[in-house]
């Protein structure tokens, strides 16, 4: 399989490249980024000199560049997106160009080529928009969760423009025929992650004594998956998924940000009073959670990583991995909340 990967030295897309290349010896990969702030080659160290991948340094709004490099693939996975919701709250023009201008140039791209590529369109929960709380640790019967077909109602600038594109693949297939599926998954975690999300920012800074700074009140739910857990769907999206649906991929993990704070607290050893509360975030959705019944139907796909087991395997990566963290936060990057 010729494939090419958008975003591939991103944090998801850089754990995907690797498990293909691990799973598959028949596949050879173009890896297309352009390098903003989340994208590290360090992040496919001992990954460049295979001679089934090739990195291209560039945008997937470049339209000819673009054109190029899907004229010859089997499939496309589309992992290219600005995703920090503060990002786009401060400045939402680059989410636009990247996620509904990108994904247009691509899916156009897809379309003329000589022969069609399958199209993976990587989303995100964000664009179902929040649910009604419900405490983790409680009862769950009857709490409602996201499915494939809850109605989009985006509440960010960041999940907006994810419905945008997803909305267009979604028109494409309908439209012209392209054979399109889109996957959802919740909040990842795992190896190779930019020190801004959650996980990492409040593992990094407990292991450095800095503040823990905990948006609001703290209780803000979130569905947290393994990124290999979603690497493994996204293989099984792109190789069984049926053309014109939707999959779901959640971890079956819901944490209040407190309760993921306090376990990162345990399992580093750090003050407790290293937390900080802060001003909430605008606009912040207050639950996600994922129903992924289709793709465990569908795909025989489940989740195998339990979220206090992966978030110590997580732990114990970062503290092995200093040096490529001290090369990440020796650049300017903007330090996020819970």
């Amino acid at each position: 399989m010729r494939l090419l990967v958008t975003g591939g030295a991103g944090f998801i897309g850089s754990n995907l490249v690797r498990y293909l290349l691990r799973a598959y010896r028949d596949i050879d990969i173009v890896n297309l980024d352009l390098l903003t702030y989340a994208g590290n080659q360090d992040n496919l160290i001992g990954v460049q000199d295979d001679p089934r991948y090739r990195f291209v340094h560039g945008a997937i709004y470049d339209a000819p560049l673009v054109a190029e490099l899907i004229r010859d693939v089997d499939a496309v996975v589309n992992l290219a997106a600005e995703s920090h919701v503060d990002r786009s709250i401060e400045h939402d023009a680059p989410f636009v160009r990247t996620n509904v201008t990108g994904t247009h140039t691509l899916l156009s791209a897809a379309l003329a080529a000589p022969t069609p590529p399958r199209f993976i369109q990587v989303s995100t929960d964000e664009v179902y928009g929040d649910l009604p709380w419900v405490d983790p640790a409680g009862p769950q019967v009857g709490a409602l969760r996201f499915t494939e077909s809850t109605p989009l109602t985006p509440r960010s600038p960041y999940s907006a423009t994810k419905a945008s594109g997803d909305m267009l693949a979604v028109a494409y297939h309908c439209t012209h025929g392209l054979d399109v599926v889109v996957t959802r998954c919740s909040n990842n975690y795992g190896p190779y992650q930019f020190p801004e999300k959650l996980i990492p920012l409040m593992v990094t800074n407990a292991m450095s004594g800095e503040s823990l700074p905990v948006y609001g009140d703290g209780l803000n739910v979130r569905d947290w998956i393994h990124v290999s857990d979603h690497c493994r769907g996204l293989d099984l999206a792109l190789r069984q998924g049926r053309s014109g649906e939707v999959y779901n991929f959640g971890g079956d993990a819901e944490r209040t940000n407190l309760q993921v704070v306090s376990t990162i607290l345990e399992q580093t050893g750090a003050d407790p009073n290293l937390v900080t509360f802060v001003e909430d975030r605008l606009g912040h959705d207050r639950r996600y959670a994922v129903d992924s019944s289709k793709a465990k139907r569908e795909l025989l796909w489940k989740p195998r990583v339990a979220f206090d087991e992966g978030l110590a395997q997580t732990v114990k990566w970062y503290r092995k991995n200093e040096e490529w963290l001290a090369r990440i936060r020796s650049g300017a990057y903007h330090r996020g909340r819970a």
